[in-house]
């Protein structure tokens, strides 16, 4: 497996509550994802950017050590994620965004992206540009089927570059995966117009992770106290 150091990373104020390292989709560099780095690095998770390298993601993550050990993907980054995970990588868990249906398919504007003004500012600076990767396909059903680590996912309902309902097709086959539609959302789920909300429902993952069963609500709204 690759071993490389990551392009870029954003480190916790205070305690080290787990670690996450992030692929990079179509084109991308590290700046791309610095807003997201810092805003999770806030809330305690380290956060390492790996340029469109999966296996280096994988390889480096597995030799960290403060858990829950998590990668996340985004475009062809998100495919690059469920191949590892196909292949037998078991970190604790991992979340992808804008999973590609078409890889064969030019690289998407700017404007298919994000309706982010700040991130489509980003988009535009040559720091956050490389030049485009090989792009490698989302693995076939019964290689998904294989990845025994729960998923979290996000796409836009919007999303015109990997419309959601194919997206949400080829995922079908993952065994433990939960998708969150980001509404009016497009194709960069992570740093679209509802970053903020994204970013929350990351951590409220992260944390429900921490506590050894991702499915047992941290917080939870209270049914029946109020009418008492």
């Amino acid at each position: 497996m690759t071993t490389s150091s990551p392009a870029a990373v954003w480190t916790p104020p205070a305690r080290v509550r787990g670690t996450i390292a992030v692929v990079t989709g179509r084109g991308e560099g590290a700046p791309v994802y610095e807003r997201f780095g810092k805003r999770l690095s806030a809330d305690g998770y380290t956060v390492a950017v790996f340029e469109a390298d999966a296996d280096a993601a994988a390889s480096w993550l597995a030799n960290t050590e403060d858990a829950p050990r998590v990668l996340v993907g985004s475009d062809t980054g998100a495919a690059g994620v469920l191949r590892v995970l196909a292949e037998g990588e078991t970190p604790d868990g991992a979340i992808i965004a804008g999973t590609p249906v078409d890889v064969d398919t030019d690289q998407p504007a700017d404007e298919e992206r994000t309706a982010c003004p700040v991130h489509l500012g980003v988009l535009g600076t040559a720091e956050a540009r490389t030049a485009p990767a090989t792009a490698e396909p989302v693995p076939a059903a019964p290689d998904l089927a294989a990845i025994a680590v729960p998923v979290l996912a996000f796409h836009g309902s919007a999303d015109t570059v990997s419309p959601i309902a194919e997206a949400g097709a080829l995922l079908a086959a993952v065994p433990d995966i939960e998708l969150i539609e980001t509404v009016d959302g497009l194709h960069d789920a992570l740093n679209d117009q509802s970053h903020r909300s994204v970013a929350a429902s990351i951590v409220l993952w992260l944390e429900r992770l921490r506590s050894g069963d991702v499915h047992a609500p941290v917080v939870r709204v209270s049914t029946g106290v109020l009418a008492a």
